[in-house]
């Protein structure tokens, strides 16, 4: 989806001029908007990052950050945040502990309580937009069967989340009454979060209100599930408990493994996608199907069968 360019105090993050289908860069002027969403959103969780929107312009062959000429294009500056306080790094290195995550947890259940939610919003917790966003991963997955998953797995995966839904559509429809429908993060996943000076949380989804605008119980499993595929189920326990203790959202419990199901299958689909990008290397390539096949084992390790 983006260029990220490093430097030693800053990243510019350069969106591809592409049409994915759940999102839509193909204009300089969608691409332009689409970096001032982002700021604007995760400035709600990592204000001290996210400095602005800059451009890139070009004058007699001359290429330059803000300078004179013809904008060519538009990128997110943000500030560099040490790479060695990402979780997912930390967790490679066994260096995260309970309380760690008990305080990105108090700091999530803080941050929905204040997020957006109104009568559009809510509306995206609907059973329509919950099929919606279900079919979608697997219609998206199909030209994938028999390379990220399996034919077998992905038809179990399929028909439990068919049945899940119709099953507790009175759960999922007072969730919406409650006003757990919240404008969340979207995309919380271990690689999005860094104990620096304090917690930073960041790269959230700006490209799709329909991804963002969820129930917080989702939110919440994302994690639980990201923590879950780094072998730290313990960690997960307590990340979830910790949530619940802070937020007194104890129905989210019900939800959970049908969520994580949910967001595996989202991260293998993911993963999978970069399958087709021509500017990921071949050994690159490699580890994304391993990583993209690990996912989909995991979403349907969440599968209680007699439900």
């Amino acid at each position: 989806m983006s260029f990220v360019f490093l430097t030693d105090q800053y990243v510019y993050k350069v969106k591809k001029p592409v049409d994915l289908g759940y999102l839509d860069y193909t204009t300089l002027e969608k691409r332009q908007f689409y970096c001032q969403r982002e700021v604007e959103l995760n400035r709600r969780l990592s204000p001290d990052v996210y400095l602005g929107v800059v451009a890139i312009t070009q004058e007699e062959g001359n290429i330059s950050i803000d300078g004179q000429g013809r904008v060519i294009e538009y990128a997110v500056k943000m500030r560099r945040i040490p790479q060695e306080g990402m979780m997912n790094e930390l967790l490679a290195q066994n260096k995260v502990s309970s309380e760690m995550v008990n305080r990105v947890a108090q700091k999530l259940a803080q941050f929905h309580r204040q997020a957006e939610t109104n009568a559009s919003i809510s509306a995206f917790g609907g059973l329509d937009t919950i099929n919606q966003n279900t079919e979608e991963n697997f219609t998206q997955t199909e030209e994938y069967i028999g390379l990220t998953i399996s034919r077998d797995k992905y038809d179990h995966i399929k028909n439990y989340t068919e049945t899940f839904i119709q099953k507790n559509t009175p759960l999922l429809q007072k969730r919406l009454a409650d006003g757990r429908i919240r404008d969340c993060h979207g995309d919380l996943h271990a690689a999005h979060i860094c104990f620096t000076n304090g917690i930073s949380i960041y790269d959230c989804i700006e490209f799709n209100d329909r991804f963002r605008y969820c129930d917080v119980a989702s939110e919440v499993a994302f994690l639980a599930m990201d923590l879950d595929h780094y072998g730290r189920a313990d960690l997960s326990r307590s990340f979830i408990a910790a949530y619940v203790a802070e937020s007194k959202d104890t129905q989210l419990l019900e939800l959970l493994d049908f969520y994580k199901c949910y967001r595996a299958y989202v991260r293998g689909k993911v993963e999978g996608f970069q399958l087709d990008d021509p500017f990921i290397s071949a050994d690159e390539k490699t580890k994304v199907l391993a990583s993209a096949r690990r996912y989909f084992e995991l979403a349907e390790s969440y599968i209680i069968h007699e439900r």
